[in-house]
């Protein structure tokens, strides 16, 4: 992958960490509230994963936001 992907990835990963605790979620917690393992959640916070737009969806409304929202500033 090229480093703009990986970089998207990264700060897609630190804006769901960011979000996850201000909302006080463990990452175990948050990922049973998205119906998602613990380990993928992880996953996506490292910038290891490229998250499928599914799940985007799916932890945006488990924060309560929108898409849009979730992926502000990124």
């Amino acid at each position: 992958m090229n480093m703009n992907g990986d970089d998207i990835l990264r700060r897609f990963g630190e804006r769901v960490r960011k979000l996850r605790k201000s909302q006080g979620y463990s990452q175990e917690s948050f990922a049973e509230e998205c119906g998602l393992d613990r380990t993928y959640i992880g996953g996506i916070e490292r910038g290891e994963r490229n998250v499928a737009l599914r799940n985007i969806q799916v932890i945006a409304e488990a924060l309560g936001v929108s898409v849009s929202e979730l992926t502000k500033g990124i």
